[in-house]
């Protein structure tokens, strides 16, 4: 005969998975919203390598036209659909409904910053062979970038949590002179601003946890994200006839490298940083 009778006790309340949720991209790059179509046309403006010029001979200034180049995001659809048997949801522990939906939205918003990250990956200027995180790392992708174009607008670091860890080492890049919006101030670790830059520390970046992961500065004037109007679709509901609950998220969107000159690649050695 038992001598005790232990009770199991479950907690309906979700616990999420560890995850990224939520587009860390999107804010970063050039936003523009598509009323219909499957195409999203970015128009550069720009003078060149045009220099102020003098009367001519002839008592005229010369007249030149401005350098318009128009590049093309193509949009496509995306979904990220759940469905369960509403016995399923009964005999189950928790919100299922609400985990199908927060599943949904998980997955819509990485594959916005999927797109982002992989016109990133084009780019071709880059820091050459692949190192560990430092300052001058960084100071090295800033100098190339500043040759390449102007340094003005909004100019983000990209970085995986490697590349960070090794940036927290440095005095230089602790120190209160250079930070204005503080990661330990706010619990917000992702994303924070040393300098003039908005850093952003991404899970997903290309060759994470490898010997070469991409890291990028880059202008945001650099890459394009469409998307349409109604941004990104939550839907839930219930099928009456075949007694299911369904949640779905989509959105139509593309992403495009629209100036290949404002983004530098920061190849970065991360493989010292990775679980035993």
């Amino acid at each position: 005969m038992a001598t005790t009778a232990p009770q199991i006790q479950y907690r309906q309340e979700l616990v999420l998975g560890f995850e990224q949720r939520k587009s860390m991209l999107l804010q970063a790059v050039t936003n523009e919203s598509v009323i219909k179509g499957n195409t999203a046309t970015f128009l550069i403006s720009g003078s060149s390598a045009d220099s102020a010029v003098t009367r001519g001979t002839n008592g005229l200034i010369p007249f030149r036209s401005e350098d318009l180049t128009q590049v093309s995001a193509t949009l496509a659809e995306y979904h990220a659909p759940y469905r369960k048997t509403n016995f399923n949801i009964f005999q189950s522990q928790g919100d299922q409904r609400r985990s199908m939906q927060e599943a949904s939205m998980a997955v819509i918003n990485r594959q916005v910053d999927s797109l982002i990250i992989t016109e990133l990956d084009t780019a071709t200027n880059d820091t050459g062979t692949s190192a560990t995180g430092s300052l001058a790392l960084l100071m090295k992708s800033y100098a190339i970038l500043g040759s390449n174009v102007a340094l003005d607008g909004a100019v983000t670091a990209l970085i995986t949590p490697a590349f960070h860890a090794y940036l927290l080492q440095t005095e230089a890049f602790s120190s209160v002179e250079y930070i204005n919006r503080k990661p330990f101030e706010s619990g917000l670790m992702q994303t924070f601003q040393w300098g003039n830059f908005d850093f952003i520390v991404h899970p997903n970046l290309t060759g994470k946890g490898t010997d070469t992961e991409f890291c990028y500065l880059f202008n945001k004037a650099a890459i394009g994200c469409a998307m349409d109007t109604k941004g990104m679709q939550v839907e839930i509901g219930y099928d009456g006839e075949q007694d299911y609950s369904w949640s779905r998220c989509s959105f139509y969107g593309g992403a495009k490298l629209l100036q290949n000159s404002g983004v530098v690649q920061m190849k970065h050695d991360g493989s010292a940083y990775v679980a035993a």
